[in-house]
């Protein structure tokens, strides 16, 4: 038996010894090849296809263009159709540009608009990114999610909660006379920017950031459960360019009362608190802890003459028991959160008006005076956000966060 050579036995294995003949491309080939090669290392970058518009990045655009026209023109399609394991030649559900054919990319950056520089030009980059990219990168600093955002998530939800009952409140930037406190950023602090509320869990300290500019880096969390790592000057910038930027502020954020009252000064109001003499029985029973409060900028004494003909005095007399000067506030903002703040607390009755219909008086609240006095204490020192009234014990206690 005639011994086998190694290229018989190599035949039987399926082992084609025939060389493989390099294929010859044309220029205009050879640079459709290279073209959908960086298109691909775009996406494997990105994790993405590259798109059109103003706001893109003018390599995404081109690549997008350059796309378009692989995918349009038959020739380009066979050319790099082996090559695309990404899908990317792929037209379903996509409309192609019309079809035309560049014959490099000086063209296609002509066709978008943009003159290219020449390599001898000091303005020449080759693969940099854009000045503007790398600026919004910045001061954008693309959120990502916050992976605690569980520790966060009752300060928000105390946040809406304080700002529905009136116990913090939502500055509009724009409108405030002292701008530079308004956009002054802390930690701590909270802002509703782009229609999100926006909370400084961290602030780090002055340090030197490209151009020997100095600045402080910031850790925000936003109530989608994001968060962003950005320049203070940033958030600031962002602040001042939404119209409706916001910062929340307690009541302690201004001059609400003063225990020193000057001769500028002008008192604008008087929070009364007053107990009924009516005999209904519910009310003669609980009377020394049956309060209505109220908020005024007249006389008490005159608002008050005529009470016992009027059901929001329960049609009875009453006597004032206690009176808190106020200055430089705004009453209804104050009268309100006063009663918001008792809502859990508030007299339900009815009583007949002098015409025998059946009323049911507002601002009568069962409360006893001395947690009055403490909540109207509080309200000067700011810290009535935290604390809520507990009816069960007739007590101030700390608000569960």
């Amino acid at each position: 038996m005639a011994e086998k050579s190694n290229k018989d036995i190599l035949g039987e294995l399926g082992v084609d010894l025939e060389p493989v003949k390099k294929v010859a491309h044309s220029p205009r080939e050879e640079r459709i090849i290279a073209g959908f090669e960086e298109i691909q290392r775009f996406v494997e970058e990105h994790g993405h296809e590259p798109a059109h518009g103003e706001d893109k990045d003018i390599f995404e655009r081109l690549y997008a263009t350059r796309l378009d026209q692989i995918r349009a023109q038959e020739d380009c399609h066979s050319l790099v159709a082996e090559m695309d394991g990404q899908g990317l030649l792929e037209t379903v559900g996509r409309v192609a540009e019309p079809s035309k054919e560049y014959e490099s990319d000086k063209e296609l950056l002509a066709d978008l608009g943009v003159e290219p520089p020449k390599e001898s030009d000091v303005t020449f980059l080759k693969h940099v990114k854009p000045r503007a990219e790398v600026k919004a990168a910045e001061e954008i600093a693309n959120r990502t999610r916050c992976e605690d955002f569980e520790n966060y998530k009752p300060l928000f939800d105390k946040v809406q909660s304080d700002l529905k009952l009136g116990l913090v409140e939502a500055k509009l930037l724009k409108d405030q006379k002292d701008r530079d406190y308004m956009a002054k950023i802390e930690q701590g602090d909270w802002f509703i920017v782009n229609g999100q509320k926006a909370f400084v869990a961290e602030l780090s300290e002055e340090r030197t950031h490209g151009f020997d500019k100095k600045d402080n880096r910031l850790r925000v969390i936003y109530d989608n459960g994001t968060e962003s790592d950005l320049l203070l000057r940033s958030l600031q910038k962002a602040l001042y360019e939404d119209d409706a930027g916001r910062r929340i502020v307690g009541l302690s954020a201004g001059p609400l009362f003063d225990d020193d009252l000057s001769g500028d000064d002008l008192a604008s109001g008087t929070i009364y608190v007053l107990r009924s003499k009516s005999e209904h029985p519910m009310i003669a029973e609980n009377r020394t802890v049956i309060h209505k409060i109220g908020v005024t900028g007249g006389d008490v004494k005159k608002r008050i003459a005529n009470a016992k003909l009027d059901p929001t005095y329960l049609m009875a007399d009453v006597e004032v028991v206690a009176t808190y000067e106020l200055y430089n506030i705004n009453r209804t903002k104050l009268e309100k959160l006063i009663h918001r703040f008792f809502e859990n607390a508030k007299l339900e009755i009815e009583i007949k008006d002098r015409f025998g219909n059946p009323v049911s008086p507002k601002e009568w609240f069962l409360i006893p005076l001395s947690v009055i006095d403490e909540v109207v204490d509080r309200i000067k020192d700011g810290s009535i956000s935290n604390c809520v009234y507990d009816t069960d014990s007739a007590t101030l206690v700390k608000r569960k966060v």
